[in-house]
């Protein structure tokens, strides 16, 4: 019999490891195959909530935040490029030069999980990022990509102008501080199992199956 399990994936869009974790972890449970049928949700975390809406350039921001050198970056990136092709995902190294804020995302998430259309809306914005170095804090730029997973983008561009769905997100984003979340990617299986960091899809799979056994 089919076992269900709950997967809240505490990341940001901005943040590498997110990706690479999520594509890694869509690996594992389609191994599972029908032993499990899954329900994720995405909960916001900002990496940078206090960057400004210009953003920064990613090696300054870097050496600032990390101490890290641009020969330490670069390093750092091939690193990431390689994890992510390996997990099927491009990274476009030479087309993402600068690191924005990410709240107006977040907010659309949230809507889009009540439309039944977050993860599609995740992966778009993972792409135009990481991809293809779009701004996500660019409201053009989030009411286009809504349209391309089929949002309505009058009702985008409304909250984008608005405040609409602030309040949610920083109560997510406070509840999952005082769980004592303070990197992502977090994942948490069933409100009570949690596995950090960009695991690899054999280290998915294998909580995975431990969890389903116990269940």
């Amino acid at each position: 019999m089919s076992k269900h399990i709950k997967i809240d994936f505490v990341s940001d869009v901005s943040c590498p490891w997110c990706i690479i974790g999520l594509k890694s972890l869509e690996t594992a449970i389609s191994r599972l195959g029908s032993e499990v049928t899954t329900e994720i949700h995405f909960q916001p975390f900002e990496l940078n909530p206090q960057m400004p809406a210009e953003g920064q350039d990613i090696n300054e921001h870097l050496a600032q935040k990390y101490g890290a050198t641009e020969e330490q970056s670069a390093r750092n990136r091939e690193a990431i490029r390689a994890r992510g092709a390996a997990e099927g995902f491009t990274f476009g190294m030479d087309k993402r030069a600068r690191i924005y804020n990410t709240f107006d995302a977040h907010r659309l998430l949230h809507w889009a999980g009540i439309e039944g259309k977050q993860v599609a809306l995740k992966h778009a914005l993972f792409g135009a990022y990481f991809t293809d170095g779009e701004n996500p804090s660019d409201h053009e730029t989030l009411i286009r990509i809504a349209e391309k997973v089929d949002l309505d983008t009058v009702s985008a561009r409304a909250i984008l102008n608005s405040d609409f769905y602030a309040s949610d997100v920083r109560a997510q984003e406070y509840f999952y501080h005082q769980q004592g979340i303070n990197s992502v990617p977090a994942v948490i299986i069933n409100d009570k199992h949690l596995i950090s960091g960009g695991q690899t899809s054999d280290v998915f799979e294998q909580a995975l199956r431990q969890i389903i056994a116990m269940a």
